[in-house]
């Protein structure tokens, strides 16, 4: 496929498409940024930034506005068809409305990807606004979504060095079945978690219900399991 100058070959191509993810993630932690900005972030000459992200742009990867530079409608569409497991969105969309519903607080289905807790969707009722400070989808690992899927997981996670109390807590939480986050993470929000299997019993996600300390998170365990049984039930169909 021909360049800007010229044939890319093979290995000028891999090149332009790590140039491409490279200011991609600089546009991550820098948003609104300028050309000059991202080409020195991502050890790119100024003239290449400017042409990759003029490519991206007309894309739809990239929005450009006054010179400065964020993430486009196009990376949010792709973002938001991943999926660690075939069906797992669809088959949490209608459980997670209802278990909003039945507990009226925010629920989260998250995964734990390179050693952390991602949040694939948040559900919540209208009259209940979301108890986190933005929109921000990934969190530390011992988010209790994270948790539950940490004792699960096999020990070769690129977690670092896990708490000295871990292996306890790991057993403990694979024996009743839940997590518990009591405001660890964030002062002010608590957290109930349960596994989502498939039909073959593999945790594939976890199912989490968020709330603030005044409410007994055990109570919320119940409600929460039903709910990932349904969703396991959607992976079964959909397989």
């Amino acid at each position: 496929m021909p360049g800007p100058d010229g044939p890319l070959s093979a290995t000028a191509g891999r090149s332009v498409l790590e140039g491409a993810f490279a200011l991609l993630h600089a546009l991550r932690q820098e948003e609104g940024a300028g050309v000059t900005v991202l080409a020195s972030t991502c050890g790119l000459p100024k003239t290449t930034a400017y042409r990759l992200l003029d490519q991206l742009v007309e894309l739809g990867a990239v929005e450009r506005s006054a010179g400065h530079y964020r993430i486009g409608p196009g990376m949010f569409r792709l973002g938001h068809g991943w999926q660690p497991y075939p069906g797992l969105r669809s088959a949490a969309e209608r459980p997670l409305r209802r278990l909003a519903a039945v507990t009226g607080m925010t629920v989260g289905l998250a995964v734990l990807h390179e050693g952390q807790t991602l949040v694939l969707n948040w559900s919540t009722t209208a009259d209940v606004p979301p108890p986190l400070p933005d929109d921000r989808q990934t969190w530390p690992w011992h988010t209790a979504a994270g948790k539950v899927l940490t004792a699960w997981a096999q020990p070769a996670l690129p977690l670092g060095p896990l708490p000295r109390g871990w292996p306890n807590e790991a057993a403990r939480i694979r024996e009743s079945g839940a997590a518990y986050d009591r405001e660890e993470v964030l002062e002010g929000v608590c957290c109930t978690a349960v596994p989502v299997h498939t039909a073959h019993g593999v945790p594939v996600a976890a199912l989490s219900v968020l709330t603030d300390p005044d409410h007994r998170l055990e109570r919320l365990a119940d409600p929460a399991r039903r709910a990932a049984a349904a969703i396991t039930a959607g992976l079964a169909r959909h397989r």
